[in-house]
């Protein structure tokens, strides 16, 4: 049985969250960090939930639970292209 895109999405939101618990406040994790805890097998099959984790970690600046960085500084979700990085917001 396949998970649908909004459960894959909510799944990957919580271990986003679980993560950052994880880490010194002001730490901050990479999608792929989130992707790889998610993903539930062994081989590059995380690799196709890099998406819905930034798609999850949007979700999250949404309701003011992290925020989207870029070369450390905070960047509005809709403005990114290319690297980003979740840390637990200020």
């Amino acid at each position: 049985m396949t998970e649908s895109g909004s459960e894959t999405v909510r799944r990957l939101e919580q271990t986003i969250l679980n993560l950052l618990r994880r880490r010194a406040p002001g730490a901050s994790i990479c999608p792929s960090d989130a992707a790889r805890a998610a993903y539930q097998g062994d081989d590059d099959g995380w690799r196709d939930l890099m998406e819905p984790a930034r798609l999850a970690a949007r979700h999250l600046v949404d309701e003011g639970e992290v925020e989207i960085t870029q070369r450390g500084r905070r960047v509005a979700p809709d403005k990114t292209r290319g690297p980003i990085r979740i840390r637990r917001a200020r």
